[in-house]
């Protein structure tokens, strides 16, 4: 049996494990299992790593992206670059390399939705997953600003500091928390609304509930909105690939 999970913590609501227990069975693909490793603390890796038999590869998702990074042998050159690993390739001598997949589903799903106007970004959070966001933005020649509660750098802004005056600039808007997601639904990013017009295309990295709150506020100021799910096909076909190259 070859064995693949998901690396996170309070990860019932997750995607990935019913994506590919899916997959299995559509594909005709046997002999493999899936399941989630959900894990309190990034110190108990090492254990699953010792404890699950014939481990093939692992997706990572929040809070693990980045503190995952000491525990590999190697990091792709994507994965270098980003500073964010959400795929990890266990080799056949053993070894743990990692991998980005993020970036190339959330560049794959926003493209066809970007128009001239969507030349300035706001990216709402710093997290691990937030870094392959930026480094699709940088690849598609769009300008961006990070938004944060706490601030570290200069091209960062506080959510205190948003005007409407600054969203109505930042015609694309993407939700890189994890504000929404089940079963805090009745949580979204705190910014101006109102500085919305129907020219602003807002994504959210949240998939479940379908629609968040902070997609249909957007929505109701006529805005177009983009949840993670394509992302997360995307990533997931992507990370099979790796696993299986």
């Amino acid at each position: 049996m070859h064995n693949y999970g998901l690396i996170g913590k309070n990860i019932n609501y997750s995607f990935s494990r019913n994506y590919f227990k899916n997959k299995f069975l559509k594909e005709s693909i046997t002999n493999c299992n899936y399941k989630n490793f959900d894990i309190d603390t990034i110190e108990a890796f090492n254990g699953i790593i010792k404890d699950t038999p014939n481990l093939k590869g692992l997706n990572v998702t929040i809070p693990y992206k980045k503190s995952i990074i000491p525990y590999l042998d190697k990091l792709s050159k994507k994965a270098k670059i980003i500073g964010a690993v959400n795929t990890v390739k266990i080799t056949k001598k053993g070894k743990l390399v990692g991998h980005n997949t993020d970036y190339y589903g959330f560049k794959k799903s926003l493209q066809p939705h970007l128009l001239p106007c969507h030349s300035k970004a706001l990216i709402l959070g710093t997290g691990g997953a937030s870094k392959a966001i930026l480094y699709a933005l940088k690849k598609l020649n769009i300008d961006y600003t990070f938004v944060s509660r706490s601030i570290k750098k200069d091209d960062t802004l506080s959510y205190n500091s948003l005007t409407s005056s600054i969203i109505k600039k930042h015609k694309l808007i993407i939700n890189c928390t994890p504000l929404g997601t089940f079963p805090n639904i009745e949580t979204f990013p705190d910014i101006p609304y109102k500085g919305i017009t129907d020219k602003h295309l807002l994504f959210d990295l949240v998939y479940n509930p379908e629609e968040t709150i902070f997609l249909n506020k957007g929505k109701k100021q006529g805005a177009k909105i983009v949840n993670g799910f394509k992302m997360l096909e995307l990533q997931a076909e992507k990370s099979w690939k790796i696993w299986n190259s």
